[in-house]
């Protein structure tokens, strides 16, 4: 739904408005003109709130954004954007502020030892869950797993690795044939145990989905979902995680088993 006019009221005063002029330029991409008309307009509605546009400014003026040019992907919790940095490109992925889209989030923080005493006021939640999905990249990434590389984060927003070409993001998993499907069933098995006996973590939303197809070897992404062994649904999430894994290699005519899949994943 598009925002109301009065939403907007506060881009007039004088403060906010110097500022929006000094970023506008740098935003055109999401704001659908110039070379990016094709961008829809609504996008920006619905993402960039005050807060938002605030957090973007603030990472821009730090030097971690240039510009944020075109959406690459949206979902319930986040919409990513294709952005150019100092360094190269990146992909922004901004979370959205909006109080219902976190409610059902809840089940992947309370009982991860890491985020105790967590207070329910929405503002706080998504800003732990962006410092959530940072700490699990950089966990994963310690210990050798695939991850986009996190760059930069403030508030609802994360800056990280792009992983695709100047034409798009890499295609998902599901989108893609793949010409050795059992290699790809162990090198993602291999992942699930690494995963779960070295980073300690749970991924808790592993599919084909969360997958991307990225010259030629599968990515993960998606992780702020991941919970520690410690959380109480920790091993309920991991036969959900090694079960979708086996369910896309059979759909792939992968001769794999659930319980031969499960074995390799929790024994070192």
């Amino acid at each position: 739904m598009d925002r109301q006019v009065d939403d907007w009221a506060w881009m007039k005063e004088k403060k906010f408005s110097k500022m929006f002029k000094e970023i506008e330029h740098r935003l055109e991409g999401v704001l659908g003109v110039g070379k990016f008309e094709w961008v829809d307009r609504r996008v920006f509605d619905q993402v960039f709130d005050q807060r938002t546009l605030l957090a973007v400014y603030k990472l821009m003026q730090q030097g971690h954004i240039e510009t944020l040019d075109w959406p690459i992907a949206r979902g319930k919790e986040a919409h990513v954007f294709h952005a150019t940095t100092p360094n190269g490109v990146a992909a922004v992925k901004i979370f959205h502020t909006s109080n219902a889209v976190f409610k059902g989030l809840m089940q992947y923080i309370e009982g991860d030892p890491r985020f105790g005493g967590l207070r329910r006021r929405h503002h706080e939640l998504v800003n732990i869950w962006v410092r959530k999905e940072h700490r699990n990249m950089m966990r994963m990434a310690k210990v050798g797993l695939r991850v986009p590389e996190p760059h930069a984060l403030f508030r609802n927003i994360l800056v990280m690795d792009y992983l695709g070409n100047a034409e798009g993001p890499s295609p998902r998993l599901r989108d893609v044939e793949v010409s050795d499907p059992e290699a790809v069933v162990e090198e993602l098995l291999e992942w699930l145990r690494i995963c779960w006996n070295d980073a300690k973590l749970v991924h808790a939303d592993f599919s084909e989905y969360n997958i991307l197809w990225h010259n030629e070897k599968p990515r993960v992404i998606d992780v702020g979902q991941s919970v520690a062994k410690e959380h109480p649904h920790a091993d309920e999430f991991l036969v959900r995680d090694v079960t979708r894994l086996v369910e896309w290699g059979q759909r792939q005519g992968v001769a794999i088993e659930l319980a031969d899949a499960m074995a390799h994943v929790i024994f070192e």
